[in-house]
């Protein structure tokens, strides 16, 4: 049996998974480029008004880690289309990570989006999450260069797709 299940966020929860956000993507070193980013990474609330976000919980109830799912068209949405399922804001609580924390977020994605009949699911990572790119691949995800963008000058985000279909 896992040590922690995936579910929904609780509504008293949004402001220990912004903080955890902002904590996983400092610890990575991952705000240098863009540091008002951690106003976006904070507000969970926010988030959560335009989109899903999952928690991973212990067996005592604490948050290890989250994730924001965003539909297309949906405000959080940055490089979806129709049909598909974003996620974004993957982040493991620093003390939590090597727990398989991340990959259980990402399957519960790739599940989430078989329940919504989505034909693809679709994210963005920076160039230098070079694990949570192994994590992906693995998962039988594969590179989507035509949708790499660049939301900060110099500061560029690889796309990757897991069709489903």
């Amino acid at each position: 049996m896992s040590e922690f299940v995936v579910r929904p966020v609780r509504p008293e929860e949004l402001a220990v998974v912004g903080a955890l956000t902002v904590a996983a993507y400092r610890e990575d070193g991952l705000l240098v480029a863009d540091p008002d980013y951690v106003h976006e990474l904070s507000d969970a609330a926010g988030r959560v008004a335009h989109s899903e976000l999952l928690v991973a919980v212990d067996g005592g109830g604490q948050v290890l880690g989250s994730v924001t799912l965003t539909p297309p068209g949906s405000p959080m949405a940055e490089i979806s289309r129709p049909g598909e399922l974003e996620f974004r804001m993957l982040a493991t609580a620093p003390a939590a990570r090597s727990r398989g924390v991340g990959e259980a977020l990402t399957r519960a994605v790739v599940d989430r989006a078989r329940e919504l009949g989505a034909e693809c699911v679709v994210m963005s990572s920076l160039e230098a999450m070079t694990a949570a790119h192994r994590l992906y691949t693995r998962l039988g995800f594969t590179r989507l260069p035509e949708r790499d963008w660049e939301p900060v000058p110099g500061f560029w985000l690889r796309a990757f797709a897991l069709p489903l279909t």
